[in-house]
C-alpha cells in the first residue's frame, strides 16, 4: 500500500470527481479507478458507493479518509521539512487566479520568482472567482488569487495590496478631457459592466447604490479584456483597475480618468486551504508576492 494511493483516494473524497482527482495527481481517470480498486482489494472493504447518484463514501471510506488525510499531511510535512533542512526550493506550484490578476498583475512576480528559483515550476490557471475558491478548497490547486477576498473558516487569507480603480472611456468621450471625475457624473451614463456575480461588479454596484447613482448597463461581460474592447468601440464607459489598462492608455485607445471625490480601490488577496502544508517553494512564492512591487 503506497502513500500515493492514499493521496489519490483523499483527493477523490474531497473533490468528489474522478476527473479532478486525476488532474491533481497528473494521472488518468482510469488510473484513479485502478488505485481505488486496489485499495479496496487490500483493505477488503468497499470505499465508494457505485451508483449514478451523487458521489458518496461508504462508512469504511469515511474512516479511511479521516485517517488517510492525517497520514498524507504528516508525510507532506515531513518532505517539506526535509527540503527546508537542505535549503531545497523545487517542485510544482499550482495557482488559480481570476483573469484580471493573472493577465495583468501576476506575470512580473512569476518572472522574478522563476529567475530566482529556476527549478520550480509554476502552473497557472485562469478562472472566475467562484471556481478559484472551489479549486483551492478541493485541493485542485495550491494557491488562489482573488479580488475582494471572502473570509472562510477553511481558508487562510493573505492580504496583498489595494488596486486603484479608475473610469475608462474612449479618448473622444467628454470624460477624457476631465482631470478628475466626480462619481455623480456617471448618472445616466451607458455603462459596460462585469457580470452581476463577479466581486468587482458587486463592489461597484454597492458604491453607486450608496450614492443613489443610476447608470445604464448596456453590456455585461465576465472578463476584463472584453470590457475594454467594448469601451474602445464607444459602447459606454466602465470602472476597472488602473493597472489593467496601462497598455491601452499608452497607445491612446482608451482614456483612464481618476475620481476626484472618492477613492475606489480593489483589495487583492491570496488564499490557500488552512490544512494545506505549504512546501518551501510555495512559501517563497507567497513571500515574493508580498515583497515585490513591479
Amino acid at each position: 500500500m503506497q502513500i500515493q494511493s492514499f493521496k489519490v483516494f483523499c483527493d477523490l473524497a474531497e473533490t468528489e470527481s474522478f476527473t479532478k482527482a486525476a488532474q491533481i495527481n497528473g494521472i488518468t481517470q482510469s488510473a484513479v479507478s485502478q488505485q481505488i480498486t486496489s485499495l479496496e482489494r487490500q483493505l477488503k472493504a468497499l470505499l465508494i458507493e457505485r451508483s449514478k447518484k451523487k458521489f458518496r463514501l461508504t462508512r469504511e471510506g469515511e474512516l479511511l479518509y479521516e485517517h488517510g488525510k492525517q497520514i498524507i499531511l504528516s508525510y507532506e510535512g515531513l518532505i517539506h521539512r526535509l527540503q527546508e533542512s537542505r535549503n531545497v526550493i523545487s517542485g510544482t506550484i499550482r495557482v488559480a487566479t481570476i483573469y484580471s490578476i493573472g493577465l495583468h498583475d501576476l506575470q512580473p512576480y512569476v518572472k522574478r520568482f522563476l529567475k530566482k528559483h529556476p527549478t520550480v515550476k509554476v502552473h497557472i490557471e485562469y478562472h472566475r472567482a467562484n471556481q478559484v475558491y472551489d479549486d483551492v478548497l478541493g485541493n485542485v490547486v495550491d494557491l488562489g488569487l482573488v479580488a475582494y477576498p471572502i473570509r472562510d473558516p477553511k481558508l487562510e487569507l493573505v492580504s496583498l495590496r489595494e488596486e486603484k480603480l479608475v473610469l475608462i472611456c474612449h479618448p473622444g468621450h467628454p470624460f477624457a478631457k476631465v482631470k478628475g471625475l466626480r462619481l455623480q457624473q456617471l448618472e445616466g451614463q451607458k455603462f459596460i459592466g462585469f457580470e452581476p456575480d463577479i466581486p468587482t461588479r458587486k463592489a461597484i454596484d454597492r458604491e453607486l447604490r450608496e450614492r443613489s447613482i443610476s447608470v445604464r448597463h448596456v453590456m455585461e461581460f465576465d472578463n476584463i479584456e472584453t470590457v475594454k474592447r467594448a469601451v474602445e468601440i464607444e459602447a459606454g464607459v466602465s470602472i476597472v483597475p488602473a493597472g489593467t489598462v496601462a497598455q491601452e492608455v499608452s497607445k491612446h485607445t482608451l482614456a483612464a480618468v481618476p475620481f476626484a471625490d472618492v477613492e475606489l480601490t480593489r483589495p487583492i488577496g491570496l488564499i490557500h486551504k488552512k490544512t494545506k502544508v505549504l512546501s518551501p517553494a510555495m512559501k517563497q512564492f507567497v513571500a515574493s508576492l508580498l515583497e515585490f512591487h513591479p
